[in-house]
Parts: C-alpha cells; sequence; structure tokens
C-alpha cells in the first residue's frame, strides 16, 4: 500500500510527519548490542546474525507493506528546515554509537569460542553497521561545515575507505551517469563484475583528484593536508588502537569487516545510476544532471533508515541539501522496491537483470542506444529487445 499518492504540499498545513520517526535510523548501530545481550543469553552463535537479518530481512518486509511516501517538503520550508539542528544531531549520534558497536565486537573477537557461523556472523554485524556508517559518512561529507566534513572521515575510518570522502564529492558528482564514472554501474554488468571496476576505480581517481589539487598549486601532496591520506591515517590510527587494546589478532576481523562495509557502499552505488546515461549536447559535452539520471525509491521505512539518501535524484541536483529536505520528483525512475531488497537483489545477477534491465529499456523507449550500456552485455541485449520487438509485434 501506499501511505500518499500525491506531492504537493503547501506551508500553511505541512508538519514534518516523519520528524519522530528519524531517531529510528539508530536503531542499525543498536542491534550489535542486541546480538550481544541475545549471545550472552542463549550462547547461540546464530545470535549474531541478527543485524544483517534486521537489516535484509524485516526492514524489507516492514518497507513493502507500509509502502511509498511522496510527500515534499514545500519551498517555503526549507529554510527552516535546513537550519533545524534536531536533524543533524541525528546523524551525528550515529557516530558514537556507532564506534561503541565497533569496539565491544572487538572484544567478542578476541575472546573467542565463536565457532565459524559466530564468527562469519560478527564480522557481518560490524561490516553492515560500518558499511550504512558510509551513508552517514555521505551526508555529512557534502556539508560546508569543516567539522561536518572531518566527522565524515571519522565515520569512513573503520571501512578504510576514507577516499570516498574525495572520490564521492569531487568525482562521481561531476562524472554520474557516464562511462568516465567508476561508481556508475552499466545496463548488462553484474555486482560481480562492477566491484573490482569501481574499488580500482574510485581509489584511482581519487588519488588523482587530490594529487591534482596540490599540483595545480605547485605543492607537494604529500603532505597531512592531503585529504585522502589524512582520511586513511584516521583508519591506520583507529587499525592500530584496537590492536594495542585488543591484540594482534583483531586485525584479521577488522579488515575482514571494512571489505564487508565497503562492498556494501558498492552495492548501493551499483543500484543508484544502473544503465542510466547523460547524453551529450551539440558541444560535445555532456548534459546537466537532472532527475532522470538516478534511481529512486519512495519506500518510506528505507528512507527513514538512511537519511532520505533513496531521493537520490535531488541529491545529485542540490549535493547541499540536508536529508530532511531532498524531494522525490515525478521524472525520476523508480526502484521496485527500497534499498535494503535491492541491494540482495544485486548480489543474484539473474534475479538482479529480470527486475531491473527491462525497466532501463522502458526509461529510454527501448532504445539502447540511449542506455550506459556495458559492452559485453551489448550483443545479449539486443538480441533481447529484437525478440521483444517482434514478440510485440
Amino acid at each position: 500500500m501506499a501511505i500518499v499518492t500525491g506531492t504537493a504540499s503547501t506551508s500553511t498545513t505541512w508538519r514534518d510527519v516523519r520528524k519522530p520517526l528519524w531517531p529510528l535510523a539508530l536503531v542499525v548501530p543498536v542491534l550489535p548490542f542486541l546480538g550481544f545481550a541475545l549471545w550472552r543469553g542463549t550462547g547461540g552463535a546464530l545470535a549474531w546474525w541478527l543485524t544483517p537479518a534486521v537489516v535484509f530481512g524485516a526492514i524489507p518486509a516492514v518497507d513493502l507493506l507500509i509502502g511509498d511516501d511522496r510527500r515534499n517538503p514545500p519551498d517555503a520550508e526549507f529554510t527552516r528546515l535546513q537550519a533545524a539542528g534536531y536533524y543533524r544531531w541525528l546523524t551525528y549520534l550515529w557516530l558514537p554509537a556507532q564506534y561503541a558497536a565497533l569496539v565491544l565486537c572487538c572484544a567478542v573477537w578476541q575472546r573467542g569460542g565463536l565457532g565459524v557461523a559466530g564468527a562469519a556472523g560478527l564480522i557481518a554485524t560490524v561490516g553492515v553497521v560500518n558499511g550504512i556508517a558510509i551513508n552517514t559518512a555521505h551526508e555529512l561529507g557534502h556539508k560546508r561545515e569543516r567539522a561536518e566534513r572531518w566527522l565524515s572521515k571519522v565515520a569512513l575510518a573503520p571501512t578504510g575507505y576514507g577516499h570516498f570522502y574525495v572520490e564521492h564529492n569531487r568525482g562521481h558528482h561531476v562524472r554520474v551517469a557516464t562511462r568516465e564514472d567508476p561508481a556508475s554501474a552499466r545496463l548488462g554488468e553484474s555486482f560481480w563484475a562492477f566491484w573490482p571496476r569501481t574499488v580500482r576505480g574510485s581509489l584511482r581517481s581519487a588519488w588523482r583528484l587530490e594529487t591534482g589539487r596540490f599540483r595545480l598549486r605547485h605543492r607537494n601532496p604529500w603532505t597531512w593536508r592531503n585529504d585522502v591520506l589524512n582520511a586513511w591515517a584516521m583508519t591506520v590510527l583507529l587499525f592500530g588502537a584496537l590492536a594495542l587494546a585488543f591484540g594482534s589478532g583483531v586485525l584479521p576481523f577488522l579488515l575482514l569487516q571494512a571489505v564487508v562495509g565497503f562492498s556494501l557502499l558498492e552495492a548501493v552505488n551499483y543500484l543508484e545510476h544502473y544503465g542510466l546515461a547523460r547524453q551529450r549536447n551539440a558541444a560535445g559535452r555532456y548534459e546537466k544532471v537532472d532527475p532522470r539520471h538516478s534511481w529512486n525509491s519512495d519506500r518510506i521505512v528505507t528512507n527513514v533508515f538512511l537519511f532520505q539518501l533513496q531521493r537520490h535524484s535531488d541529491h545529485h541536483a542540490n549535493p547541499l541539501r540536508r536529508y530532511q529536505t531532498l524531494r522525490t520528483f515525478d521524472s525520476s525512475p523508480q526502484l521496485p522496491a527500497g534499498y535494503a531488497s535491492m541491494v540482495v537483489s544485486a548480489l543474484i545477477p539473474p534475479l538482479w537483470h529480470r527486475l531491473m534491465d527491462h525497466r532501463v529499456l522502458a526509461h529510454y523507449g527501448g532504445d539502447l542506444s540511449l542506455a550506459n550500456v556495458h559492452p559485453r552485455a551489448e550483443a545479449r541485449l539486443r538480441t533481447r529487445l529484437g525478440s521483444a520487438s517482434r514478440s510485440a509485434g
């Protein structure tokens, strides 16, 4: 069911009905503590699978039941909403909860006796929390306030993905929905093919962007002012401190959870612009980014848990907008479900292509030349498109 089918609101009647719901975003970093309590109470290793089960099982189920909310805040409320401290403090609170969960789970890892299932669950638990924390880092990293930009790097440190701070803001937002963007997935490309391309490409891009910034000013990039280096240094210091506190045996755990965490980010990257392409204008330049270039979802539950990341089109058009002010647009292509469900689908390529490939083609009226197509999949897609056309005829 859908909560609301319309999008119009007026400032005289509008109120943020989600205001009491936004603290639910903090449930995710609290889940490891519930898993710990369940583990202590039962001794069962499956207790450490509580966090992944809630994030990728319970939340998608509730998301499906509650449905969409397409209401937008009226323009007259923008300044008030943007300035309200309540919303930003919720993002700040994510970080101490994230770090507390990380310390708790390091202590559990050090204690041992988890068995294979428990150890895997513990890695998945921390990886999911720190992966979703990258969304909080994303929200903070786009802001003008210096303190928030530094907090963004703090949230990225547990996954070792501090270069995202540079690449996302100055790389992805410039090249989104083009073949030059390593974080824009191509039609027909599986997540497992996308993963090495985006991980490698994003790292290279971040380093080139940041060193280029220094060389443009004729300065040495090997300095603590380099945003890639100082972000990575935070990870080194964090992992070093945790190794001193809990022993070097915690390092494999930290590395494995980091891979889970940044892979979750890349799964979200994969679905956000899958197959979408900006066209070149008469001057040979890419057209301006608009709502057609991002996949969106108006599912209210996952939007609350992800600080409205799913209103991704407005974010790309207005990256300085805080999450509570983001809007949905009729021209934005819509995902069939919220991000939590779509991430699971992305991990299963046949299911993903069955769900999404025809939606990309429909978005472009069946014109494959308008989409961002994976070269290895083009022949297969053209054959499929031709078969569909013959069937329709």
